[in-house]
């Protein structure tokens, strides 16, 4: 299998994510979960992802996929298509899974995945966090990561913009 292909076979759906939990459950490894748009890849997601995978032995990344983004972020967003966004995130060695979801929120993707630990950034209060329910039901445990300062995607494309 080449490099691509190996890349590319890390974004899955339906049967073969429910066939790659059961392997991960059989194998003991501790899933970890994370969701985001990662619209344009910058230091702050690298540090983020890091640390989340850091947490345990499996990363998988709930990616809104371009109707989500819109829904969210409003037209205009996201910049880079839902393919070039999960290739992108699936080209880093300590990302197992990609799984594109078309909702608001990952709430039925927590449910189907029930991940060990859910990572979230921010300021939020553990109990605010969408699939907090779900995951405490089932033992696991919520990890909130620090942003890092001076990255984000909407700093990005105001000094894009400024450029013009």
């Amino acid at each position: 299998m080449n490099k691509y292909t190996l890349i590319k076979s890390k974004i899955v759906t339906g049967i073969d994510l429910m066939r790659l939990l059961s392997f991960y459950r059989f194998k003991n490894l501790k899933v970890v979960f994370t969701n985001g748009c990662f619209d344009l890849i910058h230091l702050g997601h690298v540090k983020y992802l890091t640390q989340a995978a850091d947490l345990g032995d499996i990363l998988i990344i709930g990616l809104n996929s371009d109707s989500s983004v819109i829904k969210i972020k409003g037209h205009g967003r996201p910049v880079l298509d839902q393919e070039s966004r999960a290739m992108t995130l699936a080209a880093f060695s300590f990302v197992n899974n990609i799984v594109l979801f078309d909702e608001e929120t990952p709430y039925k993707l927590i449910k189907q995945i029930r991940p060990d630990i859910l990572v979230k950034g921010g300021d939020y209060n553990p109990e605010e966090i969408v699939g907090y329910d779900i995951v405490k039901e089932n033992g696991g445990e919520i990890k909130m990561l620090d942003f890092i300062e001076g990255y984000s995607t909407s700093g990005i494309l105001e000094k894009i913009n400024k450029v013009k």
